[in-house]
């Protein structure tokens, strides 16, 4: 299994922290290397090999294209490779599901989901594409190259970081203690979103839904809003670690989230959120296709089939796939039939309308099978009956922590931090500064020392 919180951050971290910061510059690189490597291979000692094997092989595939130049088949080859081990590790399952469905002499054949397969994956397919397109130069490093795959800070869940954008920070790059402290309150500020506020809002999910999905509409509600809660600082929180680990190590990684849910639009929300996989499939997927460039009918295809990859790429569910039609028929129906309607709107009623669509979106996501979806679906609308005890139970015990929860989805915090700054003397707020991150820190350590609940939710992609 791969290192628990705890164990990350009292020995595998401190101990990457301190060989690096004393490793001469010209060795950095391999204390990285080594230490992401080692980081994978305790959670994953067989799969590995799948890694480096994928290392190995993109890194042939980018040689070829700057040999050989723009050569088609070595795009299609890229493709073939990295798709093919995403269909095999990912999605063989679900495939033969399906066919043992239809003929039953079909074996049903299941793989372990190697950890942060899909994160990888994309990011190996992004350098060889970028260096077919000459936006990237290619990287005859096979070193340079494998710590650009596997760097632990984003390897296990993103953000997705093009080979583009960080090409020249793995070659040379500026450490500083500027940096380094901006990249450890980065830190703390994902860790306490995860450990503070997403652990929080999972348990009232799984509470409710841990042994079965038919409950009453108070129950779903209150867990379909926990859930809403929970993946946004779940992912938001992993991704805050990676940027500030990043900064830490002299890497700027670029943003993920952007405060999602404030949005006026389905259109915005998808500009906000998840940010990384969105830019990847708008460049290698959307764009390729076409765009906008080839007339309304076409440019309606290409969306829908972004978003029915979108939607399999976060799992091998049927669910996953209707959450991905989901939205592009919603991006589909803002573009050419409410956008203009939505923009003569109060942004009150935008953002409340914004809100709804996703509620009922994380809902399709929330679930790996029909079988749990649709009875949660029914209970949202009574199917089982209104209040329960239960529910009134779970309102009571963590109706301060969601609304903390919730308020901490807008930039309150952020604006009144800077407030802070601008009014304080710079020494008195630098000391009350430093107290805070220590002291959430703590508590945070403090939660996982005593805690066992500590899910992270996209580690299943």
């Amino acid at each position: 299994m791969v290192f628990s919180s705890l164990e990350f951050l009292t020995l595998f971290l401190p101990a990457v922290l301190l060989l690096y910061f004393i490793a001469p510059g010209r060795l950095r690189n391999a204390v990285l290397l080594l230490g992401s490597l080692f980081f994978y291979a305790w959670g994953e000692p067989l799969y590995i090999l799948l890694m480096l094997g994928s290392i190995l092989a993109n890194y042939v595939f980018g040689r070829l294209v700057g040999k050989f130049g723009r050569r088609r088949y070595i795009i299609v080859l890229t493709a073939v490779f990295n798709l093919g081990l995403l269909c095999v590790f990912k999605y063989l399952g679900f495939f033969t599901e399906n066919l043992h469905a239809l003929v039953s002499a079909v074996p049903v054949v299941s793989l372990a989901l190697p950890i942060g397969i899909s994160f990888f994956t994309f990011q190996a397919m992004s350098y060889v594409f970028d260096v077919y397109r000459g936006t990237a130069r290619v990287q005859k490093n096979i070193l340079n190259f494998a710590l650009y795959i596997s760097l632990f800070p984003q390897l296990i869940a993103g953000p997705i970081v093009r080979y583009a954008d960080v090409a020249e920070q793995i070659d040379r790059r500026t450490v500083t203690v500027d940096g380094a402290a901006s990249g450890a309150k980065r830190f703390i500020v994902g860790l306490s979103k995860k450990v503070l506020l997403a652990n929080g809002a999972g348990a009232v999910f799984s509470a409710v839904t841990e042994t079965s999905t038919a409950v009453p509409a108070l129950s779903a509600w209150l867990a379909a809003a926990a859930y809403m809660l929970q993946i946004y600082f779940d992912f938001s929180g992993y991704s805050d670690m990676a940027i500030g680990l990043g900064k830490i190590f002299g890497f700027t990684f670029l943003e993920n989230f952007d405060y999602p849910y404030i949005s006026r639009s389905i259109t915005e929300f998808w500009r906000r959120w998840h940010i990384s996989l969105s830019t990847w499939f708008r460049e290698y997927v959307y764009i390729p296709l076409g765009g906008n460039r080839r007339g309304s009918a076409k440019q309606v295809r290409n969306i829908l089939v972004v978003w029915l990859l979108t939607g399999f790429w976060h799992g091998a569910s049927w669910n996953f796939i209707l959450w991905g039609l989901y939205y592009g028929l919603l991006l589909l129906i803002e573009k050419f039939v409410l956008g203009r309607v939505l923009e003569r709107l109060p942004s009150a009623v935008r953002r409340v309308y914004t809100l709804v669509i996703v509620f009922f979106g994380w809902v399709l996501f929330a679930f790996d099978s029909t079988g749990t979806l649709f009875p949660f679906i029914g209970s949202l609308f009574g199917a089982n009956g209104g209040a329960d005890a239960q529910g009134l139970y779970l309102l009571s015990q963590n109706a301060v922590g969601l609304l903390v929860a919730a308020a901490a989805c807008v930039p309150l915090w952020k604006n009144l931090a800077v407030k802070l700054e601008k009014r304080l003397p710079g020494r008195l707020f630098f000391v009350l500064e430093l107290v805070f991150f220590l002291s959430l820190f703590a508590v945070c350590t403090a939660f996982l020392v005593a805690g066992t609940y500590n899910p992270f939710i996209y580690f299943r992609f």
